[in-house]
């Protein structure tokens, strides 16, 4: 079970392992688990089900792969597993994420701060390497759901659909106004604690990928593919060191409005409120995540079951 007191919030709030074998050609098209070589550097891969087509798991920021793989409580199956059942699916571990402060990226680390779209395109470097057989269903929380556009802009014949699971809206700064994103980012810049000398912690300026989805959305909108939008109806939990100026119910009803905003990305998407859920859906109700990435899939593999479930 997932220490909660461990998890950081870092996906809203800034928001041991062994090292498996290096991949050999071919040999992540089977149950795989370990590290792929990608431009010189190792990034861990997990692999497990077949048929298509396959979903990758995209991580908030600064989380793990582990926080998909990771059973949430006793006998209930982390998404990973889950959606194994139906369809391929593979999840990674960018360089400087984290489950807890004992559970450390696999992936060799890199300088930060990193932009966003330098974490789109490692995926793809990822993916390639790997040969993980497109086309792909993006499944992201939170700050991975800019990953995960970024990467549907900029190779859209990968893309097959996509699920954002309570993910980051690029327009928070706009919707917060000056002051309480002043206030956001200075709640949200120091690392978690315990976390404080780990000096390869991963780190993306929020206002910066924020402005870079703004104007991907503008040239590259999502047409043609199946978006599922999971928002929480929880609050998110808030670190001890909150600014004075920062106000809680405004952010709450920012991210609202932003999800709305998600929503809207294309006239046909899907928006359900995981209502005993705060940020991280995937492990206070995992079955809307798993039951979410279902009907993306079939969505690609019969259209008309979209439509049909609109109806």
């Amino acid at each position: 079970m997932i220490p909660r007191r461990l998890i950081p919030l870092l996906g809203l709030l800034l928001l041991g392992v062994p090292m498996a074998a290096r991949a050999e050609m071919g040999q992540t098209s089977g149950d795989f688990a370990g590290t792929v070589e990608v431009d010189g550097r190792r990034l861990y891969l997990q692999c497990k089900g077949a048929g298509g087509p396959t979903v990758i798991l995209i991580s908030g920021y600064c989380n793990n792969a582990e926080i998909w793989t990771t059973p949430p409580a006793s006998g209930v199956d982390p998404v990973f597993e889950a959606v194994a059942e139906f369809t391929r699916v593979c999840a990674y571990d960018r360089p400087g994420t984290i489950l807890d402060a004992t559970h450390l990226s696999r992936s060799d680390p890199v300088a930060m701060p990193r932009t966003a779209k330098t974490v789109a395109s490692e995926l793809h470097d990822l993916l390639d390497a790997a040969k993980v057989e497109g086309p792909y269903v993006l499944v992201a929380h939170s700050l991975g759901g800019i990953f995960a556009r970024l990467y549907a802009s900029t190779y859209p014949n990968d893309m097959a659909g996509l699920v954002l699971v309570d993910a980051w809206p690029e327009a928070m700064p706009k919707l917060l106004g000056p002051g309480q994103w002043a206030a956001y980012v200075t709640l949200s810049d120091p690392a978690p604690l315990g976390l404080e000398s780990y000096r390869a912690l991963e780190k993306v300026d929020f206002g910066v990928a924020s402005e870079r989805m703004e104007q991907e959305t503008a040239q590259s909108p999502l047409y043609g593919l199946p978006l599922f939008v999971l928002s929480r109806a929880k609050p998110v939990a808030l670190p001890p060191n909150v600014p004075a100026d920062f106000s809680p119910s405004a952010f709450e009803a920012a991210w609202r409005r932003g999800q709305d905003q998600l929503a809207a990305l294309v006239p046909d998407a899907k928006h359900v409120i995981a209502t005993e859920s705060d940020h991280y859906i995937q492990i206070e109700q995992p079955d809307l995540v798993v039951d979410a990435g279902r009907q993306v899939v079939e969505a690609v593999r019969d259209p008309a079951s979209w439509r049909a479930g609109a109806e």
